[in-house]
């Protein structure tokens, strides 16, 4: 378990060296939900309507926007070789990355998707439950991004085909996350 939490801190001390790393698809997820309004219309009815179905697939582009430095960096500087040819487990250090992915990710979309809510005019039941889904489905949607990442990590510019092998995998999360939110 220590090598666990000694990945854990690494990763979080390597992503506040380069905050831009998870504070970019963070601002992109405030920003695109912020501009609905705007562009749709500032109607309540309809915002409550569609407001599930942004805030999933803006958290879905967001995940997979960060993505793309789960492994890049590691296998830069020859990390990723180190940690294959040690005697540590590597399930528990891919987990490790993962979770420290997700807490630069997922938690933050969490921590926020009750402001955004209530700015797309979600009823506090509705609100509840969709920071229960987000709970569920981001751990889901970073471990199911990082199989990705890793199919991917030695091709350069590898961002449209990790969309293309990700994303057809977080369809059934976004199919039950909006209509557990859309059903409250």
């Amino acid at each position: 378990m220590n090598i666990f939490l000694t990945t854990l801190t690494r990763d979080l001390k390597m992503a506040f060296r380069n905050p831009s790393s998870f504070l970019n698809p963070l601002m992109f997820f405030v920003i695109s939900i912020s501009l609905f309004p705007i562009a749709i219309s500032p109607n309540a009815e309809t915002l409550m309507n569609i407001a599930p179905g942004i805030i999933w697939v803006i958290t879905m582009l967001s995940v997979l926007l960060s993505l793309n430095s789960l492994f890049h960096s590691d296998y830069d500087n020859g990390v990723l070789e180190q940690i294959v040819i040690s005697h540590h487990p590597l399930p528990l250090i891919l987990l490790a990355k993962t979770t420290a992915h997700w807490i630069l990710s997922g938690l933050p979309i969490i921590l926020l998707s009750p402001l955004l809510g209530i700015a797309l005019f979600l009823d506090s039941n509705s609100i509840y439950i969709l920071m229960l889904t987000l709970c569920l489905a981001t751990p889901c949607l970073s471990l199911i991004g990082s199989i990705g990442a890793s199919l991917v990590v030695s091709i350069k510019n590898s961002g449209m085909l990790l969309s293309l092998l990700i994303l057809p995998l977080y369809i059934p999360i976004l199919i039950f996350a909006t209509s557990a939110v859309s059903q409250s």
